[in-house]
């Protein structure tokens, strides 16, 4: 029975480090943000003192997109806008709008965009240290169809 045990035991030894090591090679791939429907609106909470900040991550998220020059990233250029409110919420961050025409499967993701173009360590962690540092909360997302498009 000893014996057993022992043979058992340095079985399972030796199965560790070849799971474990399979566990960690297998890296889950980043989720996407997508969006469905004709429209979408995306609303941000930023720190007052950190619009700037935003607006520089969301120039570079622009930049991106036009370096990366697939049709899809074309197609999101061309249906993305920001607003910014012109009066602060109630705790004073300000609130920023994306109003989006979406793209099936297209990621809208802002690390993500910025990532995939931007591949430097540093310039990554910068980009990171500035999204995070203005993010003050997602207010939600809308997305859906055009009930009554009063400009026809």
């Amino acid at each position: 029975m000893r014996r057993l045990s022992g043979v058992l035991l340095a079985g399972a030894i030796l199965l560790m480090p070849a799971l474990s090591t399979s566990a960690h090679a297998q890296q889950a791939a980043p989720q996407k943000f997508t969006m469905d429907g004709e429209l979408a609106l995306w609303s941000v909470s930023i720190r007052p003192d950190k619009t700037a900040d935003y607006e520089q991550v969301l120039a570079k998220v622009k930049e991106a997109l036009q370096k990366q020059g697939t049709p899809e990233a074309t197609q999101q250029l061309a249906g993305w806008k920001v607003v910014k409110a012109l009066k602060p919420m109630p705790d004073g961050n300000i609130v920023y709008t994306h109003v989006i025409t979406p793209v099936p499967n297209a990621d809208y993701s802002i690390l993500q965009v910025l990532y995939a173009t931007f591949t430097d360590p540093m310039e990554q962690k910068t980009l990171y240290d500035l999204y995070v540092g203005a993010f003050a909360g997602n207010l939600g997302l809308s997305t859906g169809t055009v009930a009554i498009d009063m400009s026809k």
